[in-house]
């Protein structure tokens, strides 16, 4: 069954004149933190319309073919490394309205965030009444950030990391997949074997990737989008082809 679609159903109760809820969709793994965004979300939207995601998949799978006044997402979800689940997400619904909340505090995570399309960063630490004031500032279209938060030294490499998001930006959904299964260090035949897809088309996804990224082989593939992993450092994954093909 498909969700609803709230952009549609709110656009025919808006031209009719009707009070439209607003709608939300959290993305955690935990429970207790999905009722506690839940019951900050209430606090602020008493009738909000509010569907929760345990996974990237499950959240993937609510937003095709709907949209939500704002997506809760928390960084650190199973199967996904760094920003990954941020960039699945905006590569499937690029205007989807994305705000992170995250036990993570570093300001070079909320920076590298905000780089890739968040619409605010919210801390986990944050009591009810925060997070219910920072889910209001976000939905009045205010970029919301922790309090006391500092933007980290402009460096070299910030440069390039913009410029990464923006190489990312250009892959299709379908060959995020593939960069992630390479940053896995998988090979071609194991990724056809995932994605059911024949290694021809795993071959010509991973040289588009290679183009749109700018780089000569899988090996310096995986190195460069390392950067978007939490640690910040880049590492290699054990690739044995190092060739598009």
């Amino acid at each position: 069954m498909q969700p609803p679609d709230f952009a549609t159903d709110r656009l025919s109760a808006e031209s009719k004149g009707a009070h439209v809820a607003s709608t939300f969709l959290i993305v955690d793994d935990h429970p207790l933190f999905r009722e506690a965004l839940r019951l900050a979300i209430e606090s602020a939207y008493a009738d909000a319309a509010i569907q929760e995601a345990s996974s990237i998949e499950a959240a993937k799978a609510a937003l095709n073919g709907a949209s939500y006044d704002l997506v809760l997402l928390d960084l650190s979800m199973p199967g996904t490394k760094g920003f990954d689940g941020l960039l699945e997400i905006r590569t499937q619904n690029p205007k989807q309205p994305i705000v992170i909340v995250s036990g993570l505090e570093d300001p070079r995570i909320i920076h590298e965030a905000m780089t890739y399309g968040a619409a605010g960063f919210i801390s986990k630490s944050a009591r009810k009444p925060e997070l219910s004031e920072a889910i209001r500032d976000v939905m009045n279209g205010l970029v919301y950030l922790p309090r006391g938060y500092e933007p980290p030294r402009s460096e070299a490499g910030g440069e390039k990391t913009t410029d990464l998001a923006v190489r990312l930006g250009t892959l299709t959904p379908q060959q995020l997949r593939v960069l992630q299964m390479l940053r896995q260090g998988m090979l071609n035949k194991q990724i056809a074997y995932e994605l059911d897809v024949g290694e021809t088309t795993v071959k010509a996804h991973v040289s588009e990737i290679l183009r749109k990224l700018n780089v000569a082989s899988r090996t310096q593939a995986v190195i460069e989008v390392a950067r978007i992993d939490f640690d910040l450092i880049a590492t290699s994954v054990p690739v044995k082809d190092d060739k598009a093909r």
